[in-house]
């Protein structure tokens, strides 16, 4: 906020009061990506009006543990989950707050609404058992840790997950001493908001922004053969 205040002369919208000025949505802390900032109330009540109702186009990408197969018996068997044409998995669940830990989200029967459809775009290690992948993800709802929590869901929580992934023995020569130590030493979840587009509320003009993964997600990707 402070960056956004001394780049726009102190013009920003007021909506989000002394704290949040500006602030149309937000992203996990560690998460890297595209954000969009409102500068004016008229912008932010129509960004925020477009975010309510889904109406923004929200690709994500992701290099998670394994590799989610939608062909797969464990994952047909999965409630919520469904193949799609092109290679997607929909999931459809309902998220909530955790029953035990406040600081989690669930999957849980009186949540709200989320749905995210995945897609495999790479993966490493043995065909058979992959050690990883990369996944690209599109957000049809926004509910907090919504990606990290269905990736999870699926059996597939995404690396360097503090929360939702847990540390796995990778077997020897599987990927490599590289992709060992990048899998061992990623610092945050693999999570890159790439793509944010949405009709500009003053305008009309349809908007698409894209942001190339940062040097660390790169090199995890690298690492990886990904």
């Amino acid at each position: 906020v402070n960056s956004l205040l001394h780049h726009c002369a102190g013009g920003l919208s007021g909506v989000g009061g002394v704290a949040r000025p500006g602030i149309v949505h937000r992203l996990d802390k560690e998460t890297s990506g595209l954000l969009v900032a409102a500068k004016t109330d008229l912008a932010h009540q129509g960004l925020s009006a477009r975010f309510a109702a889904h109406d923004v186009d929200r690709e994500y990408q992701a290099v998670c543990r394994g590799a989610p197969d939608a062909g797969g018996a464990r994952l047909r068997g999965l409630p919520g989950v469904t193949a799609e044409a092109g290679g997607w998995l929909r999931v459809e669940t309902l998220i909530g707050r955790h029953p035990s830990d406040r600081k989690k989200m669930a999957v849980r029967g009186d949540g709200r609404s989320a749905v995210t459809r995945a897609r495999v775009e790479g993966v490493s290690g043995p065909a058979e058992k992959p050690v990883a992948a990369r996944v690209s993800c599109r957000l049809e709802t926004g509910r907090t840790h919504q990606i990290r929590v269905h990736m999870a869901w699926l059996g597939h929580p995404l690396i360097g997950d503090p929360v939702y992934g847990r540390r796995q023995r990778v077997a020897e020569g599987a990927v490599g001493e590289a992709g060992r130590a990048a899998l061992d030493g990623f610092a945050r979840q693999a999570l890159h908001a790439g793509v944010l587009g949405f009709v500009h509320p003053a305008t009309g003009e349809t908007l698409r922004f894209e942001a190339s993964p940062p040097a660390d997600f790169a090199a995890l990707a690298a690492a990886l053969g990904l």
